[in-house]
């Protein structure tokens, strides 16, 4: 703050949560933090109010420190807002985190708190409030047993599907919240769903049974953060380390071996040695791990910020989900246009295309098929012939197996068997290319190579964006003109051509086709009279 502003601190007691709260509430997408304190700050005495109020755009690994003075600061009629280092204001001992959560959320922690019990929003909906993002799902766990979470909620619409291991589901406004009974796990036989549960009454015991510390957190308006394992500094310093034994988490469900992988990848956390080694050590009990469940936490991953990072540490792990890739790693290439092996040349390829499932699976099975195809000619040279279509074949097999949706999967593979075309701002290459593949897939072809030109290591990344702007620049010019590049856009239909007088059956068909291609070169307008008057001089006397 500037000497002439002119600040005035009053007693306001202690900070009343439901007063913090509220104004949380009025802060759309705010972590809020409270502070009070009676210590005299400068020449100021009496109580200050802190609080502290963290935006929520997607950081990258990065933890919030600030914390927003909440009183009022007067000078010159105007309201000033003043910010501090978090960790040299605020004494450890006297911080209370107050989230902002969702109206459902509240009302279910309120409910619960009135009718004697504890409640908590736990897990990731906590952790990434901590890392300033803004939680999707706020699960909520309870000291109410099943029964008695029946009872609370009877005037509310439930879904009563997961009562045997604790879990009600409360609607509000529609929005589903799970609510799940402090619960300890038994074993588990089938690697995924523990045989039995055994309720009990501590936050901290059924925190003990989560995955990793960073969403083994739980949070209430009363009790402020719960963190019995250090989740908050592993926050801190971009760790995933595993609660308790990792080989006892990854042998109760293996899945989360890959979940370590995703969350490093997402948040570019690093994971801690004995939580690796029990991944690498156990990564063969992935395959009793169900496809669509693989699906769902590799498509995160490789949509993560971290992700080449990742797959570069754990390529046996990854090896062990998807076989069909184990012989790109490591392959050299023999070709002076590849400075890295198939595998290098995909992890580096793989930051340059925007993180969707769709384009990062084409990017990471793109060259898939270059071991299968490769050959060595007389001067040592390396060539992989046909390696687009192999690896489509690939490709498809891969996403067969897990599972992956048709619309994915058939768009996949479209764009990794066609990765080898050329595509320039020639107009009538363009027209050629849309006629192909449509514009939406072109656009993601294009996306597709320069993040594969850029992944070689042998051209100028200047160079190779500029060559993709001018394409993209030369697609967006003729898209404005509305070309013809498919046989509905064109001005006659077959209706048009029998009128004109060409006999019904195939002849219709290839004097369209032929049409289409004439007026894709440039050498017919697409008008009505030119395309009829073309049709009937080259198929005319057919019949």
């Amino acid at each position: 703050m500037s000497e002439d502003v002119s600040v005035r601190w009053w007693n306001t007691g202690l900070c009343l949560e439901e007063e913090a709260h509220a104004a949380a509430h009025q802060c759309d997408q705010l972590l809020t933090v409270c502070y009070c304190t009676t210590k005299p700050i400068g020449k100021s005495r009496g109580c200050t109010n802190f609080r502290a109020s963290f935006p929520l755009p997607r950081y990258r690994n990065f933890y919030p420190i600030f914390v927003h003075i909440a009183s009022i600061i007067k000078h010159k009629s105007l309201a000033y807002r003043c910010f501090f280092d978090y960790n040299r204001v605020v004494p450890k001992r006297r911080r209370i985190f107050l989230l902002t959560i969702p109206a459902g959320a509240d009302f279910i922690l309120r409910r619960l708190t009135e009718n004697g019990f504890d409640a908590y929003v736990v897990g990731g909906c906590v952790r990434d409030s901590l890392l300033g993002l803004f939680p999707h799902d706020w699960d909520i766990c309870t000291s109410a047993r099943p029964e008695q979470m029946q009872a609370v909620f009877a005037d509310c619409r439930v879904i009563e599907t997961g009562l045997k291991h604790g879990t009600l589901t409360v609607l509000h406004n529609r929005i589903p919240y799970e609510v799940t009974t402090f619960r300890v796990d038994g074993g588990y036989t089938d690697h995924r769903h523990p045989d039995s549960v055994s309720f009990v009454s501590n936050v901290v015991d059924d925190l003990a049974r989560r995955d990793f510390t960073v969403n083994a957190m739980a949070w209430n308006p009363q009790t402020g953060l719960v963190d019995a394992f250090h989740g908050q500094e592993d926050l801190r310093a971009g760790i995933i380390r595993a609660v308790g034994d990792p080989k006892t988490r990854f042998t109760e469900d293996a899945l989360r071996i890959l979940r370590a992988l995703r969350f490093a990848s997402v948040y570019a956390f690093r994971i801690d040695d004995a939580t690796s080694q029990a991944a690498h050590d156990l990564r063969n009990t992935l395959t009793d791990v169900a496809a669509e469940r693989i699906r769902v936490e590799l498509a995160k991953l490789l949509c993560g910020q971290g992700a080449a990072d990742i797959l570069r540490a754990y390529p046996d792990v990854v090896f062990v989900l998807l076989p069909q890739l184990r012989a790109m790693h490591g392959f050299d290439q023999h070709n002076p246009h590849h400075r890295y092996d198939v595998w290098e040349h995909t992890l580096r390829a793989l930051p340059h295309i925007p993180p969707t499932e769709t384009l990062r699976l084409a990017i990471l099975l793109h060259d898939s098929g270059k071991p299968d195809c490769f050959t060595l000619d007389e001067a040592g040279i390396g060539h992989m012939h046909g390696h687009a279509e192999r690896s489509a074949e690939i490709a498809d097999e891969v996403l067969s197996s897990l599972r992956v949706d048709n619309a994915t999967r058939e768009r996949v593979t479209l764009l990794v068997r066609s990765h080898s075309l050329s595509v320039s701002p020639d107009p009538k290459l363009l027209r050629r290319r849309l006629n192909q593949l449509g514009e939406e897939a072109l656009r993601e072809l294009l996306l597709l190579q320069r993040a594969d030109q850029l992944g070689k290591g042998t051209i100028s990344p200047e160079e190779i964006k500029a060559e993709y702007r001018a394409v993209v620049a030369a697609l967006d010019a003729l898209m404005a003109t509305s070309p013809c590049f498919t046989l509905k856009s064109l001005a006659v239909s077959g209706r048009d051509l029998m009128a004109a007088g060409l006999p019904k059956g195939h002849i219709v068909g290839q004097a369209l086709a032929y049409l289409l291609d004439e007026v894709m070169a440039e050498r017919l307008p697409n008008a009505r009279d030119a395309l009829l008057d073309a049709a009937i001089r080259q198929f005319g006397g057919m019949s």
